[in-house]
């Protein structure tokens, strides 16, 4: 088993750069046929992940599961958000970190949120490396706490369950990065129309978006 994580370290970066902004762009809808094809944007996370691994880690055991990926009961296959504060990746801010919640007992649902990327991003899977070891030395780390204040941890609840259409929990903190116009308008955009919306801009033909439908 190997204790080396320069494979790992480089996955990422090739996924990352992929999927940024041009991600309908590399994945091949027109080359491959769409039969029984989920919502486009997950069928190119999987083919990205997929083929990110075979280049950067060939000879390494990797479990992978997608955020859109469930169980015989219905529920998801991990918790993404769950999993990206146990990796140190970004912190999941809930109602129980916010002292006397002004919402009594209603319901409020938590998001994370990146300290470069505050709310601009997504967690589209899930990669366990079996052969990959850590020492002793390891130590765990704690998602950044970039949401510290009370009264900001607040308002990010309130938009975030209140107000998620408009974008402006994203913005919580100042961020390096944000959606471009066009990632925006497919996430807008009702499922059902996203394909014909991928071939207004000619990432799909017509007989692929049939098929989707």
């Amino acid at each position: 088993m190997s204790t080396h994580t320069e494979n790992v370290e480089e996955l990422i970066g090739i996924v990352r750069e992929s999927l940024k902004d041009k991600g309908f762009e590399i994945y091949p809808f027109k080359s491959r046929a769409c039969d029984g094809m989920r919502d486009p944007i997950d069928e190119c996370i999987s083919h990205t992940v997929s083929s990110s691994i075979s280049m950067c880690c060939p000879n390494q055991s990797v479990d992978v599961m997608y955020d859109f990926e469930l169980l015989p009961s219905r529920r998801p296959k991990f918790l993404a958000q769950t999993a990206a504060h146990v990796a140190g990746a970004a912190f999941y801010y809930r109602a129980s970190d916010v002292h006397n919640p002004p919402w009594g007992n209603k319901k409020m649902f938590g998001v994370c949120i990146h300290p470069r990327l505050g709310g601009w991003f997504a967690i589209r899977a899930l990669l366990i490396f079996k052969d990959v070891l850590m020492g002793e030395e390891f130590q765990p780390r704690d998602p950044p706490d970039c949401v510290s204040r009370q009264e900001e941890r607040i308002e990010l609840l309130e938009r975030f369950n209140f107000h998620w259409r408009d974008w402006s929990y994203r913005d919580i903190i100042p961020v390096e990065e944000r959606y471009s116009l066009q990632q925006k308008e497919y996430f807008i955009t009702p499922p059902a129309q996203r394909g014909a919306l991928l071939r207004q801009w000619g990432f799909m033909t017509e007989s692929d978006t049939d098929k989707q439908s």
